[in-house]
């Protein structure tokens, strides 16, 4: 009977975690997805969105999922031709490790695994940031930016000494 029980036990246990998304692509981060309406986002959710501001000081709402935390940047979105304009995700980042791509890619990966993972991606760039207190090329901060010409989005991983710290789903205005 106890063995029974344990192993109910481990069965529930596995389908609670096979219900968390941690997925992390050009389009998506978890359960929130590059477009998706405002509406749609808060029922995913099914939490209590906090106000914030990013690093740049553009006004966020935060989500807590399952006690990783992203950033959410909400903008007017193209909903197609006769069809009308809504609110939805624009932007996204997350700096949780919980998050990986379906390569095992996320927060804490290096610069070589981003190499390793994506050497054969159609469109990815690696580029040092700019340091805007020495006006200069950083010398520890660099991104890896994998571009999704389907989609006109970009997963962006930000590195400090080639490991990732953040990570960055938006659009790509450049297409």
């Amino acid at each position: 009977m106890k063995k029974a029980i344990f192993l109910l036990l481990i069965f529930i246990s596995f389908s609670i975690n096979a219900q968390d998304n941690y997925d992390l692509s050009t389009l998506r981060i978890g359960p929130f997805k590059y477009g998706m309406k405002e509406t749609d986002m808060r029922k995913v959710a099914n939490t209590k969105f906090n106000n914030g501001k990013d690093k740049y000081g553009n006004e966020v709402a935060i989500a807590n999922y399952n006690g990783e935390k992203i950033e959410i940047a909400l903008s007017q979105i193209y909903a197609g031709e006769n069809q009308p304009s809504a609110i939805g995700i624009y932007n996204l980042t997350t700096k949780s490790p919980k998050f990986k791509t379906k390569s095992g890619i996320g927060v804490g990966s290096t610069k070589d695994q981003l190499l390793d993972a994506y050497r054969n991606y159609p469109n990815y760039s690696v580029n040092q940031m700019w340091d805007e207190k020495t006006s200069k090329k950083s010398t520890t901060e660099s991104s890896f930016t994998l571009s999704d010409s389907d989609s006109n989005t970009e997963l962006f991983f930000r590195m400090i000494n080639n490991v990732v710290v953040e990570v960055t789903v938006y659009i790509n205005e450049g297409c």
